[in-house]
């Protein structure tokens, strides 16, 4: 088994290896470092949690131990896709470096260009960058990449997902043609492998692992998941989340539960606190200072439950994770790889976990097209309440029509109008109106007109 001192790296470097603890490089590493070494491009595919970084840091700070950077041309250049993966780059390469006399500049988003200008103008060794604030300080005039000897791609099927290419393909014009190139990747698309023909040069090409495997040391399970009403069944999701956690009890030391929308993960985060767990949500919508306050916790094990998006699915190393839960299956199937990736690393052991819900099932068929293997179904902690069937109502018989009453007509007596004039309103005390002469008519009257005469 090859050892890092036969590896031909700097003394200072294989005793900053040993103070750190490691003996034995791994795969990737042992393929990677002595072709870069020799001054070779290096084409490197492993699977995460493989030691990558290391595969090209090492190297790097052995060809760059002799030498002065020059103010604003960095000696080297590292791109990476997040925030998050370069200050793990830079970490790294303080670990390395710490017993030569190396400078580095870390550029990144949510840092402001008047810390990060000063570094460069001093001179740095190694810049380690994300493309959009590389460009940022390059068009600002405030950059030179002409003197880059060695070039870093990490993680360069997340640049094509995030979509960087453009900005690579503008940074590698910007760069010499005489500069060496060391480029890693996950897996490969079509759109990586026309990067590399272009722009490497016949590299070595180191492939350790399957392309999108998984390691083999982690447990991986689905749990299908059936809610019920669809205004309830975001809710009953997050009740089996919280069953799984329970259920794997004090074997969960810590998990990263990933969601797709950072609406989710602020959701999801806000409802475990609330349920008493703890757990903090890491998104790209964060302020760096948060994101970075939540890592530490995460790392020194003050956070047992980090709730994150895909941005931090790539470039969290953090070697003791025990559970990666999936509370979405993940739109793109390369992404569950470098999900679960986050647990079982520099082998140990470690377990995956997914919910599946009815719409999710075309998305893990990919999955398991992708990694080439069935993922063991797990039984549903707790059943999602199915919707509660209402009883029949029972019949009603028609009720029989009523009988149409004929409505009559009601005469109503005539009312003779008021009287108008000066006896308007007042009361008649004379009796019934006359209608007609009756027996009481006078006997006068009816005398004839020659007996009134004679008499």
């Amino acid at each position: 088994m090859t050892k890092f001192n036969e590896l031909n790296l700097n003394p200072k470097v294989l005793k900053a290896i040993e103070e750190a603890g490691y003996e034995t490089p791994t795969p990737i590493q042992e393929g990677a470092i002595p072709a870069a070494l020799e001054g070779r491009d290096v084409l490197g595919i492993a699977q995460t949690g493989t030691g990558k970084t290391a595969s090209f840091t090492l190297p790097m700070i052995t060809l760059l131990a002799r030498g002065r950077a020059r103010a604003r041309m960095p000696r080297s250049l590292v791109l990476c896709p997040t925030r998050e993966l370069a200050a793990q780059v830079a970490e790294n390469f303080d670990t390395y470096a710490k017993h030569l006399k190396l400078t580095k500049a870390l550029l990144i988003g949510g840092v402001s260009f008047k810390e990060q200008d000063a570094l460069i103008d001093r001179g740095v060794d190694v810049l380690i960058a994300t493309p959009g604030r590389l460009l940022d300080h390059f068009e600002r005039g405030k950059l030179l990449l002409t003197g880059v000897q060695i070039m870093v791609v990490d993680e360069a099927d997340r640049m094509l997902d995030m979509g960087f290419i453009p900005d690579i393909e503008r940074i590698f014009s910007l760069t010499p043609f005489t500069r060496q190139t060391l480029f890693f990747s996950a897996t490969m698309a079509s759109e990586i492998e026309r990067i590399t023909d272009t722009f490497l040069s016949a590299p070595t090409r180191v492939e350790v692992a399957r392309q999108a495997t998984a390691s083999e040391t982690i447990e991986q399970g689905v749990v299908m998941f059936k809610g019920g009403r669809r205004d309830r069944e975001a809710s009953q999701k997050r009740n089996v989340l919280r069953a799984l956690i329970d259920a794997e009890g004090e074997k969960c030391t810590n998990a990263i539960i990933f969601c797709n929308r950072k609406t989710d993960v602020d959701i999801c985060a806000k409802s475990l606190k609330k349920h008493g767990y703890d757990a903090a949500a890491i998104h790209g919508d964060l302020d760096q200072s948060q994101r970075t306050k939540t890592l530490d916790g995460f790392r020194d094990g003050t956070l047992r439950l980090l709730v994150a998006s895909d941005v931090a699915a790539r470039g969290l190393d953090v070697p003791s994770v025990s559970h990666v839960i999936n509370f979405d299956v993940p739109g793109h199937p390369e992404d569950y790889v470098h999900r679960i990736g986050r647990t079982g690393r520099a082998g140990r052991e470690g377990k995956a976990i997914t919910i599946c819900s009815s719409r999710d099932e075309k998305a893990l068929a990919a999955v398991e097209k992708l990694i080439q293997k069935d993922i063991p179904r797990l039984d549903n902690p707790i059943q999602a309440e199915e919707p509660k069937a209402e009883a029949p109502k029972p019949e009603r018989k028609p009720r029989a029509a009523a009988p149409k009453k004929t409505e009559e007509k009601k005469i109503e007596p005539r009312k003779d109008p008021e009287p108008k004039g000066r006896g308007r309103g007042r009361r008649n005390d004379r009796g019934p109106d006359v209608v007609g002469m009756g027996d009481h008519l006078p006997s006068f009257i009816a005398l004839s007109f020659d007996e009134r005469r004679a008499g």
